[in-house]
């Protein structure tokens, strides 16, 4: 690694509900435009990608769920006062199990379920628009 440069992990995903809707977080951006994502955060001290990942889509989202398949792992550089990071998020398909719609994380500007067939629209990052395949794919052969 690049000397300066730091080296962050993450995790997240997405949770689907029986209606095949998924939970996207929606952050402003610096033109006050909804930028809408896959729920995500650092890992813990100690803690596995998938747990970390159970627990930020709790805190972003509300909603409860468990691990159901891997989706994949982004890795991608950004710069930050001054610095270069190296982030790498490790992504999982979660199954909703419990909990409310909400955006009382102060990480969060708005919560909505999406249906799955319209996400590629709204999804701003394109590497998490290609982590869909796989949900569809997933999806198929269950």
């Amino acid at each position: 690694m690049a000397k300066g440069s730091v080296k962050e992990t993450s995790a997240g995903g997405l949770v689907l509900d029986e209606r095949r809707r998924g939970a996207l977080i929606g952050r402003l951006d610096r033109r006050g435009r909804m930028a809408w994502a896959l729920p995500k955060g650092h890992i813990e001290e100690g803690e596995t990608p998938e747990a970390a990942a159970i627990r930020e889509i709790r805190e972003e989202t509300g909603i409860s769920g468990s691990i159901v398949a891997p989706l994949g792992v982004i890795d991608f550089w950004f710069m930050a006062n001054n610095r270069r990071i190296h982030k790498t998020v490790h992504h999982f398909l979660l199954r909703a199990e419990g909990g409310q719609l909400s955006s009382d994380d102060a990480e969060v500007d708005s919560v909505e379920w999406v249906a799955l067939e319209d996400m590629s629209t709204r999804l701003v990052y394109a590497d998490e628009r290609r982590l869909l395949d796989r949900v569809h794919d997933f999806l198929a052969d269950s």
